[in-house]
């Protein structure tokens, strides 16, 4: 065995025995089980995107960016322009504020700052816009859960 793959051998038995001496304590506080979510879209992008997480790392996080996001998407308006992004892909900012049906540019821009301030959307070189391609599934699971809260999917 040559050396460089013996010290990497070292390196891992050390990792494993620092795990195995933090134990069950080293598990974080907070509900048991899993909580997940996936996506694939062909159109107008292809992506697929699955993500699972335990529930108390993920409560344990930081408020702030997650509200922001959440802050983000709380306007009848904007969620008009995340779902005309996810619908028709790239759009102009006069598509945009057709489809949302603003009054004025300055109404489109106020909604679209908080919406690239939260990393949903984003501006490309032309300038026109697009849903973030990381954000586009996980936003479009935000929009589903709403929706099932609400008791729109169920019949």
């Amino acid at each position: 065995m040559d050396a460089e793959l013996a010290d990497r051998i070292a390196a891992l038995e050390e990792r494993v025995a620092a795990l195995e001496e933090r134990g069950p304590a080293a598990q974080p506080a907070g509900p048991g089980g899993l909580v997940g979510y996936r996506g694939e879209l062909t159109d107008p992008v292809e992506l697929s995107w699955a993500i699972n997480v335990l529930p108390g790392p993920l409560l344990a996080l930081d408020d702030g960016p997650r509200v922001e996001v959440l802050a983000a998407l709380s306007s009848t308006a904007r969620v008009a322009l995340v779902r005309t992004l996810a619908e028709k892909g790239t759009q102009s900012a006069p598509a945009l504020q057709e489809a949302a049906e603003l009054g004025s540019p300055g109404q489109l821009y106020h909604h679209l700052k908080a919406l690239t301030g939260a990393g949903i959307v984003e501006q490309d070189k032309r300038g026109s816009y697009r849903l973030r391609p990381a954000a586009t599934i996980p936003v479009l699971v935000l929009l589903t859960a709403a929706s099932d809260v609400a008791g729109q999917l169920r019949t």
